[in-house]
């Protein structure tokens, strides 16, 4: 029986926050409330413990390389939908994981899909983590094979909240995030993925965003954890 290819999963293709970005947005809006520690606890580690769907015999890993530039926008965005006009972070951070939980490789090549995901982060580079966001895509060769089963997604936000870690900071020194306005929101949801002879099947998904959402501005995606925080 054919099998699936691996999807673009949050927990999969992680490539974890660089260091740089890591330091930036913990500094401007976590670590200055938390203890050195707490902080170390949280936004370090690595896989979110979700397993990843069945693979083909043989079937490559993602190798997508951490500094991949975008694709220009002339490439298109495909089956990738626009950033929402949302001002509130949670319901911009759910309506990112949709995004980032559907693809169709039937109608959407891998350019394009990550000029679709670029278009949803944050034009201020000091708090823009584009390698946590590569690192979720499969690399050109596995994406290929995704579409030669015309593997495709929708993925659906069920539910998004602030870490108990982060409100308690919050509550702590509200002052603190006014540098950059990185808020740090978990959404839990689910993924349904079909692909060529009728296979199907759902999963639950699960990530940590980190969302900027100043005053008087749209939301903007800043980066993905490397694990889930509840």
């Amino acid at each position: 029986m054919q099998k699936r290819f691996p999807s673009l999963s949050l927990s999969s293709y992680g490539a974890g926050w660089s260091a740089n970005r890591r330091i930036a947005i913990v500094a401007a809006t976590v670590a200055v409330l938390l203890a050195v520690a707490t902080v170390v606890a949280w936004l370090s580690g690595g896989n979110n413990g979700h397993q990843v769907p069945d693979t083909a015999a043989a079937a490559p890993a993602p190798s997508a390389s951490s500094s991949e530039a975008a694709p220009k926008p002339a490439a298109g965005s495909g089956s990738v939908p626009h950033p929402p006009r949302i001002a509130e972070p949670v319901a911009y951070a759910k309506a990112a994981a949709q995004m980032l939980w559907s693809y169709d490789t039937r109608t959407t090549s891998r350019d394009q899909q990550l000029a679709g995901m670029r278009a949803w982060m944050t034009s201020e580079t000091k708090y823009a983590d584009w390698a946590s966001v590569v690192g979720q895509v499969p690399d050109p060769v596995l994406w290929s094979r995704m579409a030669d089963q015309d593997q495709h997604a929708t993925g659906t936000a069920l539910e998004g909240h602030y870490p108990g870690a982060f409100k308690q900071a919050l509550t702590e020194d509200p002052s603190a995030i006014t540098k950059a306005y990185i808020y740090v929101v978990t959404v839990n949801g689910k993924q349904q993925i079909a692909w060529k002879n009728g296979g199907a099947g759902a999963e639950a998904r699960a990530v940590t965003l980190a969302v900027q959402c100043r005053p008087s501005h749209d939301c903007s995606l800043a980066a993905i954890a490397p694990s889930v925080t509840q």
